[in-house]
């Protein structure tokens, strides 16, 4: 994934560039959890430089999940239908 200069700081807000302190508390992106944002105003107005990056890592993080094989109780044993 190739993200825009800036994008993976999370010590401060991916649009404005406030840092968060004791006062400001930053909230991660829905869909990617690599930006944060300080208010709802600046996650719309970051939207169109962050979205196709966005859209990329939430795919990837759905396929971790999708595709993640299940911890086996007992070796041998097939993953997708769990019989020895």
């Amino acid at each position: 994934m190739s993200a825009e200069e800036g994008e993976e700081d999370t010590s401060c807000c991916a649009s404005c560039g406030v840092a968060e302190g004791d006062e400001i508390k930053l909230k991660k992106c829905n869909g990617c959890h690599l930006v944060r944002y300080c208010s709802v105003k600046c996650q719309r107005e970051h939207r169109p430089k962050h979205k196709r990056a966005c859209k990329e890592r939430a795919a990837e993080l759905r396929d971790e999940i999708l595709f993640k094989q299940p911890e086996s109780s007992h070796l041998g044993d097939c993953p997708i239908c769990c019989l020895p």
